[in-house]
C-alpha cells in the first residue's frame, strides 16, 4: 500500500512509498484512509526523532473494511476518525476500536480528519479545568489548530474567552468570529483574576499566565512551541487573597480513557457546522513538502489536510 515515509533525503522529511499493509490486533479494526490532517508536533520533532521509514500520522478518517475480531468497535462499512500514535500517512490503518470516532454519514473527510489532536485535546483541557460556565478562560496560542477549537469550544461551554496571539491586529476578526470575546498579544494583557489557562505555548508565556490566574485557576500546560524552558521567579508560588489554590496541570490525551465518546462527539459538532475545522491549506500526496514546511516555519495557522484517497 502506498504511504508517507519518513525519509530525511528529501525535502520535507517525507516521500511516497509502499510499505507492508498493517495487521490489525483483535481490538483493532482496519480502516481505509480518505483524508488525514497534519499536527505541528509530528512535522517538527516527529520527522526529526522517527527512524527511516517510518510511517508517521495521529488523525485521519476513513470507512472500517474490518472490524475488531474481538467483537468491539463499529462494523464494516462505517465510516470514521481515529487516533493512533502511528500509521495515519497511509492508505491503510489498523486503530483500537477505543480510539475510533463513528462519523455522521454526511461528514465531510477533510474536516473530520482535523479533529483527534487538535479538538479532542481541546475538549479534554477544557475538561480538566472544570466548570467553565460564566468563567474567564485564557487561550494562548490560539492560532493554531489546538487553540482555534479550543476557543469555539470554550466559548461553546460558557466561558468567557479570551484569545492570545502574537499578532492580534492580524487575527482579531478571525478569532472574534470563532467565539473570542477579547483578542490580546500576551497573557499579560488577559486583565487577571483568569479561572483557567489553556497554555500551547510555554516558556515564559506560561509563566506570565499562571501569574494572571485568580483564586482556584486552573492552568494546562498543553503545548511547547517555544522551545524553552519556564523559570519562575521567588514568589510566583505564594499563595494569598485572590491567589489561593491555584494549580498547573498536564495530559497526554493518549492516556485519556473514553476518546471513542469524545471523537464521535465532536466528528457530530464539525458534521453539522458547530464547531469549524478551519483548515487553512490542503493538498494530496505530492503536496506534502508544502504543507510540512509551512507547519514548521509557522507559515500555517489552522490546520493542514492531506487528501489520500
Amino acid at each position: 500500500m502506498r504511504a508517507l515515509i519518513v525519509d530525511r533525503s528529501v525535502p520535507g522529511g517525507l516521500r511516497i512509498g509502499d510499505v507492508p499493509e498493517p495487521v490489525p490486533a483483535p481490538n483493532q479494526a482496519l480502516v481505509l484512509i480518505t483524508a488525514t490532517s497534519l499536527n505541528y508536533g509530528e512535522v517538527k520533532h516527529g520527522i526529526e526523532m522517527a527512524e527511516e521509514g517510518t510511517v508517521l500520522g495521529w488523525d485521519a478518517a476513513g470507512v472500517v473494511v474490518q472490524a475488531a475480531a474481538d467483537g468491539s468497535g463499529p462494523a464494516v462499512g462505517t465510516p470514521v476518525v481515529t487516533l493512533e500514535e502511528g500509521g495515519g500517512w497511509a492508505e491503510l490503518r489498523a486503530v483500537r476500536t477505543d480510539w475510533i470516532g463513528v462519523v455522521p454519514e454526511h461528514a465531510e473527510p477533510g474536516a473530520i480528519s482535523t479533529i483527534p489532536v487538535a479538538a479532542g485535546t481541546a475538549l479534554r483541557t477544557l475538561h480538566r479545568i472544570g466548570p467553565i460556565l460564566g468563567r474567564r478562560i485564557l487561550v494562548t496560542g490560539a492560532t493554531g489548530g489546538v487553540g482555534r477549537y479550543a476557543v469555539q469550544l470554550a466559548r461553546l461551554g460558557g466561558a468567557h474567552v479570551i484569545a492570545s496571539t502574537g499578532d492580534p491586529a492580524k487575527h482579531d476578526e478571525a478569532l472574534r468570529a470563532l467565539g473570542a470575546h477579547e483578542v490580546v498579544s500576551g497573557p499579560t494583557q488577559a486583565g487577571g483574576g483568569l479561572d483557567g489557562v489553556l497554555d500551547m505555548v510555554g516558556g515564559p508565556q506560561l509563566v506570565e499566565a499562571f501569574d494572571q490566574m485568580g483564586a482556584g485557576g486552573t492552568l494546562v500546560a498543553v503545548g511547547h512551541s517555544t522551545g524553552e524552558g519556564e523559570n519562575f521567579p521567588f514568589g510566583a508560588m505564594f499563595s494569598g487573597p485572590g491567589r489561593d489554590n491555584r494549580s498547573i496541570v498536564t495530559f497526554m490525551l493518549l492516556f485519556c480513557a473514553g476518546l471513542d465518546r469524545d471523537l464521535t462527539w465532536l466528528a457530530q459538532q464539525v458534521a453539522d457546522g458547530v464547531l469549524s475545522p478551519e483548515i487553512t491549506w490542503r493538498g494530496g500526496w505530492d503536496d506534502v513538502p508544502d504543507a510540512v514546511g509551512a507547519l514548521v516555519e509557522r507559515r500555517l495557522h489552522g490546520k493542514a489536510v492531506l487528501d489520500l484517497a
